[in-house]
């Protein structure tokens, strides 16, 4: 249970934080030392290279001494799964230092952040000015029922028979992993290609979508027509970098080329949709209606997490210092954790801190947060067996 929401007992709608009691962002920033917001190009391009070190060394060790003429040996396979899990953990520290560009919290140049953001970015597969469009929605409308970005929760009415039907058959624990393993597979390139969990409205005229939007045609209603031209970059880079993957599986194989960059990229995917999920996901955290929603009660709506500490390193402390990105994007990493010390003293209990182990809080995430009520007010996530129970009392 996320010990500040905890002391404000956020469970009950009528004890969530109104709009005046609310600090304002400029108090906010006060609290923090001005230094937290300088931004370092060199510092930025270190993390880079630092991340691309790792990766090569782990990637030069698996090509030169990891078997692979057999993979149906369980030896030669496990080696390969630990190879994926590890190397997918050190490319998500270049996600994130992708999506630092996307901020602008790389440098304070627009052009580099932008360049070395569509290079990274493209290199695992990420549409960089689409995504850094969306994103930017995601911190603009955080935990916004109409317009919020990711992981944006159905409606009850939507989805409940459908889920009660697997629910019934494989049971609460098992809908829980099957939960789990959809998002960490799948959730990210749906996303990507058909809006899942995404906004439900374009933000040009505030309607509904009239064709599902995607991250790769510049047409999509995702995107306001200035964007065109970038959104088109996006996708050619795309579309050159799965080029130059094509032609290095010709040369040394498509097993290789799987093994090496494919498997751990979903590894990566994995990383991306479990941190987006748990920092914005629990049944204390709310979600808003156009009529209670506010940009501080949406940036509020994050959660921190007690990541491992290498894990934390490596990924730039992204989990762990979330609350204070969703406040002030475009700080740095490199001092998002001095500036968390900072900010858990000023906001006391407004700041959302979960200490529930990483596995059972993504666990508890899947087994109790499936949809909403409604599309106003304040609503919290519900589970289907929470709504089983509550028919079963009536």
């Amino acid at each position: 249970m996320c010990k500040a929401t905890k002391r404000q007992n956020v469970g009950d709608v009528k004890n969530v934080v109104a709009v005046k009691d609310l600090p304002d962002i400029k108090d906010i920033r006060g609290a923090i030392p001005k230094h937290c917001f300088q931004r370092s190009m060199i510092r930025g391009f270190a993390l880079i290279a630092r991340d691309s070190i790792i990766a090569f060394a782990l990637g030069y060790a698996a090509w030169n001494y990891l078997p692979r003429d057999d993979l149906s040996n369980p030896i030669q396979a496990l080696a390969w799964v630990v190879y994926a899990l590890l190397q997918g953990t050190v490319l998500t520290g270049l996600w994130v230092m992708g999506h630092e560009c996307g901020h602008q919290a790389f440098s304070d140049y627009e052009v580099v952040n932008d360049s070395v953001g569509l290079v990274v970015h493209s290199m695992l597969l990420v549409p960089y000015h689409s995504w850094k469009y969306s994103h930017a929605k995601h911190h603009a409308r955080c935990n916004h029922l109409l317009d919020g970005e990711t992981h944006n929760p159905d409606l009850q009415r939507k989805v409940f028979g459908i889920y009660r039907k697997v629910f019934d058959v494989i049971g609460e624990e098992a809908f829980a992993l099957l939960q789990v393993v959809a998002h960490l597979l799948i959730g990210w390139p749906m996303y990507l290609i058909m809006n899942a969990t995404g906004s439900r409205r374009r933000q040009s005229d505030k309607q509904r979508y009239k064709k599902t939007p995607n991250h790769f045609n510049p047409y999509s209603e995702l995107f306001p027509e200035k964007m065109r031209g970038k959104i088109a970059l996006s996708s050619a880079a795309l579309t050159a970098w799965i080029g130059t993957l094509s032609y290095i599986a010709q040369q040394v194989g498509t097993k290789e080329v799987m093994l090496m960059y494919f498997y751990p990229y979903l590894v990566v995917n994995a990383w991306l949709v479990g941190y987006t999920w748990l920092q914005h996901t629990s049944t204390e955290i709310p979600f808003y209606g156009e009529d209670t929603w506010t940009w501080l009660r949406g940036a509020l709506a994050t959660v921190d997490r007690p990541y491992p500490g290498l894990i934390s390193w490596m990924h730039h402390e992204i989990g762990t210092t979330h609350v204070c990105h969703h406040l002030f994007s475009s700080m740095p990493c490199y001092h998002a954790g001095e500036a968390t010390q900072h900010l858990k003293k000023f906001l006391g209990p407004l700041y959302n801190y979960d200490d529930t182990p990483v596995l059972k809080a993504l666990f508890t995430t899947a087994r109790d947060c499936h949809f909403v009520e409604d599309l106003s007010g304040v609503q919290y996530p519900k589970s289907v067996g929470s709504v089983i129970a509550e028919q079963k009392k009536l």
